[in-house]
């Protein structure tokens, strides 16, 4: 039977292509028409212009935004047996870090280099992005939040003063230390300012009152007490011998228990009596941790022996007024901040031995000591070229 299409309507009686839309492919071929594909380029191009665009925007923002993070790297390093650059109009010679006058004074060849560390972040300054990438790239810096290196909100102002306030403190200490290391005597009047409240001595102890004997042995200096403390076993009863109103007066005390040793639970203000009139002089660097290498300096300048003999020795550490040499932060900083300076040893606190180990820089022999008289031996064997048996973080 045959089927005549003159006959279909004047609508179904075309070509077929007539029944397809126009934004679908032809009947009989995969290719779109010319204008479907050309507004679907269009389309994409404008999408991928404006995710560009965005991205961009959004990279600009993130590398200004301020992180909340604080990296340490390197400080400058200074000198204690020489001088510090303070800038134009001074000269160099009138600025000796540590001036000394009261006691003959010896040259000295080598150098004892105090470190530090400098910080960006919190009250230091806002860190971006970039800072962030390159310090957990780099061996040489650290990152961390800011408030582990911050843990109390401060302004710049006030971690300047607290700095200060420190640094001072330290350079006492160093001063007692070193000239005790060296066999003067230094009378210090002990007051108290405080007790600690919860410990035996609150409600005992009044401000004021001025220590003079601890269990019948009477005390001349601030590092006797001390010495004596070592002997007392934490948590045991003393008898304190104080004057107050003019009179002595002995106090039954309980101590407790703190960094190795029996504690009063008092705070102190110790008024020294120097044999040797020690003038540190140090600007724009704060903090405790200069303390053992300033320590360190004093006794290689009251003493005749040249010590160093020319080596070049980098260093931290807190002093106390007994030679105690404590833990510091950033010693990672410090001691590249040591090498690139060109020291070819770096004095460390033991206690900081677990953060030292395994992360010593090449070319920087690390030593490890714990009080002053150690770290007056390792000084003396460097120089003497007798170094390699000294005791390491390991």
């Amino acid at each position: 039977m045959s089927f005549d299409r003159s006959h279909l309507p004047a609508e179904l009686s075309g070509h077929a292509s007539h029944l397809v839309p126009e934004d679908h492919a032809a009947v009989g071929t995969d290719e779109p028409d010319p204008r479907v594909r050309r507004l679907r380029t269009h389309r994409r191009s404008v999408t991928l212009v404006v995710s560009m665009l965005t991205t961009a925007v959004l990279a600009a923002v993130l590398m200004v935004l301020p992180m909340p993070y604080a990296v340490r790297t390197p400080g400058p390093t200074e000198d204690t047996l020489g001088v510090q650059d303070r800038g134009a109009g001074q000269s160099a010679s009138e600025l000796p870090l540590i001036a000394i006058s009261g006691a003959e004074t010896y040259p000295a060849s080598g150098e004892l280099r105090l470190t530090t560390v400098s910080v960006y972040g919190g009250p230091g300054g806002d860190v971006l992005i970039g800072d962030v990438l390159w310090g957990w790239t780099s061996p040489e810096r650290s990152v961390q939040p800011v408030e582990l290196v911050f843990p109390e909100p401060v302004t710049q102002e006030e971690q300047q003063q607290q700095g200060q306030a420190q640094m001072i403190s330290s350079q006492e200490s160093a001063t007692v230390a070193a000239l005790t290391e060296l066999g003067y005597e230094v009378p210090t009047e002990m007051t108290v300012v405080a007790a600690a409240e919860g410990t035996g001595a609150d409600g005992v102890i009044e401000p004021q009152d001025v220590i003079v004997s601890l269990d019948g042995e009477s005390l001349e200096s601030y590092p006797e007490l001390l010495a004596e403390l070592d002997g007392v076993v934490p948590g045991a009863d003393v008898v304190l011998g104080v004057e107050r109103d003019g009179e002595v007066t002995d106090l039954t005390i309980t101590t407790g228990a703190g960094d190795g040793r029996a504690l009063l639970g008092v705070l102190i203000d110790p008024v020294y009596d120097f044999p040797v009139d020690v003038t540190i002089q140090i600007e724009d660097i704060g903090g405790p941790s200069a303390g053992t290498m300033f320590a360190l300096g004093i006794i290689d300048l009251l003493t005749p022996q040249d010590e160093l003999d020319g080596a070049v020795v980098a260093g931290t550490g807190t002093m106390d007024v007994d030679g105690r040499v404590g833990p510091i932060g950033g010693i990672g900083q410090k001691m590249y901040g040591a090498l690139r300076d060109g020291a070819e040893w770096f004095l460390a606190p033991a206690d900081n031995c677990a953060e030292v180990a395994g992360n010593e820089p090449d070319g920087l022999e690390v030593v490890s000591v714990s009080t002053l008289a150690e770290a007056r031996a390792a000084m003396v064997a460097i120089g003497a070229g007798e170094g390699a048996d000294l005791p390491r973080c390991r």
